[in-house]
């Protein structure tokens, strides 16, 4: 593999890693003040839905700014449901990657939504190698380190922490469960929404019934993989982003033509899965976790 192959992986990767990184980064923030998400996947199909939308009507910013309320609203409704009413984390979760689904394939049979053209696409930083990168890779790459510091350094990462671990005690020593809760999974649900819009805006530049492609679940085992760790995130986003790239360039090789396309297509599922069976056991999450909170 000569020097430009490698850049060209390399660009790849980190674009690809961008919705996986931003996502889990963003439920390891939620699931650190004791609240998990499912519904990842259809958080990311809808911004990626209301981005593109928003970038037809008011061009690239626009659309990743829809896409950030849009992940923001879905995951305030969530935590509402699941805080204040005590409603069951797993079925809300499942309730909205079922939602989802209905929502874009009706929007688009009535929208038809499809391309974008390229002035509604956020511009892209131009490399040596003559391939543009999105300016949100950039971001995807800084978000973990301001995470890591937030959670281990910062007195509101200690109050999420103490949340997770022992809402009772927090609650005794004057912080507001519910809110931090509430809080904490809005704003994971922002960085969703901005990944799902990142896609359809930036990366892809048009929408798909199945744009996010089972992204959400790989965030969800990045997640598993990180062990709630924000830097660790941003590795394990870069090694399914590294797969899925590779799986790219070997289909496109025409030495390697004769090799089932869906057997390369299934690499960087394949390797997600060894890697979190590698460290399921292994990972220590919040107490509280998935339970709700009843005060006394």
């Amino acid at each position: 593999m000569n020097l430009s192959y490698f850049w060209m992986i390399l660009i790849l990767s980190l674009q690809a890693m961008v919705p996986l990184v931003l996502t889990a980064v963003g439920e390891i923030i939620g699931e650190t003040a004791g609240l998990f998400n499912i519904g990842l996947e259809g958080i990311l199909l809808m911004s990626a839905f209301t981005g593109v939308m928003g970038a037809q009507f008011g061009g690239p910013w626009v659309g990743l700014l829809a896409g950030m309320l849009t992940g923001g609203a879905i995951s305030f409704i969530f935590s509402v449901i699941t805080t204040r009413f005590k409603g069951s984390q797993m079925i809300a979760g499942i309730g909205i990657n079922l939602f989802a689904i209905g929502f874009v394939a009706f929007g688009m049979a009535a929208r038809g939504v499809s391309s974008l053209p390229q002035g509604k696409r956020l511009f892209a930083i131009q490399t040596p190698v003559g391939m543009g990168i999105s300016p949100i890779v950039i971001v995807a790459l800084v978000v973990p380190f301001i995470a890591y510091y937030f959670l281990k350094r910062t007195r509101a990462g200690l109050m999420l922490k103490a949340v997770g671990e022992n809402p009772e005690a927090a609650d005794v020593a004057g912080i507001d469960v519910l809110r931090v809760r509430l809080l904490a999974t809005t704003f994971g649900g922002i960085l969703a929404g901005l990944a799902g819009a990142y896609i359809s805006v930036s990366w892809v530049g048009s929408m798909t019934k199945d744009i996010s492609q089972g992204r959400g679940f790989i965030a969800l085992a990045t997640v598993v993989f990180s062990g709630l760790n924000p830097l660790l995130a941003l590795v394990g986003g870069f090694i399914f982003g590294f797969f899925e790239s590779l799986a790219v360039w070997i289909r496109n090789m025409p030495a390697l033509k004769g090799i089932p396309t869906q057997f390369i297509a299934m690499a960087p599922y394949v390797v997600t899965l060894l890697v979190v069976a590698g460290v399921i056991g292994r990972v220590r999450f919040p107490k509280a976790l998935g339970e709700p909170y009843k005060r006394e």
